[in-house]
């Protein structure tokens, strides 16, 4: 995962359109296309030398097969890649929450809440035992919309925790700003 949390700054935001909370969640991807390539190299290299070996044995029509083994491993590596350009962009405000979600091919769907009456729900006890069902949901009116599924366990309770103490912080009442008030003097007069 990768997850770029922004929590609140310490003075509240007044301005409804001020952001409160900004996560961006990415899926996480362990090879990195430097290891990629590594990696592609050292199959190419093993099905050479493996073709090689066939071929000399007489028993040729087995490199087909691995070229299509060569071609099998980097299009599932090419389609795991491409999955893990998803994004998904909490971005809370004193007004909504906004969900963004972008899919790798562009599609884009934003999800909008009013966060006075949003519940995160994470059963941390599930999460706690390991258990595989304790997804990440937002719900609110009759919408819920499952968010981070690409993460781990503790990934999504550290983004329900971090969601839910800025949520309680925009659900602190307001307090009202201190009045100015012009005093006049008493002998002023206006000519």
């Amino acid at each position: 995962m990768t997850a770029i949390c922004k929590p609140a700054t310490v003075t509240e935001a007044i301005d409804a359109g001020q952001p409160i909370f900004d996560a961006e969640l990415r899926p996480h991807r362990s090879l990195s296309p430097r290891g990629f390539l590594l990696l592609m190299l050292a199959v190419c290299g093993i099905s050479f030398a493996g073709g090689l070996a066939f071929y000399l044995a007489g028993a040729w029509p087995v490199i087909g097969f691995l070229g299509a083994d060569l071609l099998l491993i980097y299009l599932a590596f090419k389609i795991n890649y491409r999955s893990g350009r998803l994004v998904e962009r909490l971005y809370l405000t004193r007004d909504r929450l906004t969900v963004r979600r972008v899919w790798p091919g562009g599609r884009s769907r934003a999800w909008e809440f009013q966060p006075y009456w949003l519940q995160v729900v994470f059963d941390e006890e599930a999460a706690a035992q390991e258990r595989f069902d304790c997804p990440l949901i937002l719900r609110s009116h009759g919408k819920s919309l499952m968010v981070g599924s690409f993460l781990t366990r503790q990934e999504r309770g550290e983004v329900a925790s971090a969601l839910r103490a800025a949520l309680a912080r925009v659900r602190q009442p307001c307090r009202p700003a201190t009045k100015v008030q012009s005093v006049r003097p008493s002998t002023s007069r206006i000519e």
